[in-house]
């Protein structure tokens, strides 16, 4: 009901109708922005109906890329103006959405960061010991890769070049490396559809994009309040009234999502040899559209296994966690 409350105080100050959406970086419970959270965002909007400004209060660390594009064009087609405000983090993805917003209203702790994707699938490379799980291969990665054999190493014949080539399609499969590239031509297309909300000149827009999609250098970097607006992004600074309702905010879902508390599972069973836990993981709410929330619910269950070593044989305990429910629920 605090919450409540406070949404809509800014949203008297913002003149506007407010949304908040945060996926949690909780670690252990790290959730990103995928194709499911546009149903419950759909339901929020359409309690909302059309008005003339939105403000979306934006909390991630990223996810999926088209998923961003789909909430842009899917929030712009209920609203004449969109804004975006960040209280704290929002990265990745959640940089790709702030960029087809009119404006950003950033925090002295709000970062954004670069756009560049990593690819996942069954064919990126094994990680050692581990033979169900995959490396995630970053685009940045690749271009590093390439780029310090034709700049730090002035390597540009044709052949060599096909050598070191060759050389990473051993590491990585040849149709993983193809999606890489294909990723990095997307998110630059679509980062550029989304940015001209922002009202730049094309040669700020493309200056932009590169940065964010090439030449920031790492995946985690980030880009703090004052260099944003060096960039040229339209960028605009709370109020002496605004922020403290903007912090607000932040700090209820914080504890709501146990943001600074560690999902560990030896500490959620302690001396029981088995318990049941539910655990929130991403928020959607507005003032109208109530409250949609990403949920797991699982059974951790404590199991003693034999293991035989060269010393002979041992037991081991380990935690096996059965999850019983994922998804969103409507409250």
């Amino acid at each position: 009901m605090n919450r409540l409350e406070l949404y809509k105080a800014l949203e008297e100050k913002r003149n506007s109708k407010l949304i908040v959406y945060t996926t949690s970086d909780r670690k252990g419970l790290e959730t990103q922005i995928s194709p499911d959270i546009l149903s419950p965002f759909a339901n929020h909007l359409d309690s909302l109906g059309e008005t003339k400004k939105i403000s979306l209060l934006l909390y991630t660390r990223g996810g999926n890329t088209l998923t961003a594009w789909s909430l842009v064009n899917l929030i712009r087609n209920y609203c004449e103006d969109f804004e975006i405000i960040i209280p704290f983090h929002c990265h990745s993805a959640g940089t790709l959405i702030s960029l087809g917003a009119n404006r950003i209203m950033m925090t002295q702790q709000a970062t954004l960061g670069p756009i560049d994707p990593s690819v996942n699938g069954p064919l990126n490379p094994q990680i050692p010991g581990n033979p169900n799980a995959r490396v995630p291969v970053s685009v940045e990665f690749v271009d590093s890769y390439l780029n310090l054999a034709k700049k730090e190493l002035n390597i540009s014949d044709d052949a060599t070049l096909g050598l070191i080539l060759t050389h990473l399609a051993d590491k990585i499969h040849p149709l993983t490396i193809g999606q890489v590239y294909r990723s990095k031509e997307q998110i630059k297309m679509l980062a550029k559809k989304l940015i001209k909300n922002q009202g730049l000149t094309p040669e700020r827009e493309d200056k932009i994009v590169q940065f964010l999609s090439s030449d920031s250098g790492s995946h985690d970097y980030t880009i703090h309040r004052n260099e944003a607006i060096e960039l040229g992004l339209n960028i605009e600074i709370p109020s002496a009234e605004e922020y403290p309702l903007i912090k607000g905010i932040y700090q209820e879902i914080e504890k709501d999502l146990k943001l600074r508390q560690p999902f560990d599972p030896k500490l959620v069973l302690g001396n029981n040899n088995s318990i049941q836990y539910t655990t929130n993981r991403a928020i959607i709410e507005s003032v109208t559209g109530g409250r949609d929330v990403f949920i797991s619910e699982g059974m951790l269950v404590k199991q003693t296994i034999k293991q035989n070593t060269p010393q002979g044989p041992i037991q081991k305990n380990i935690i096996q966690d059965n999850r019983l429910f994922e998804g969103w629920r409507h409250f």
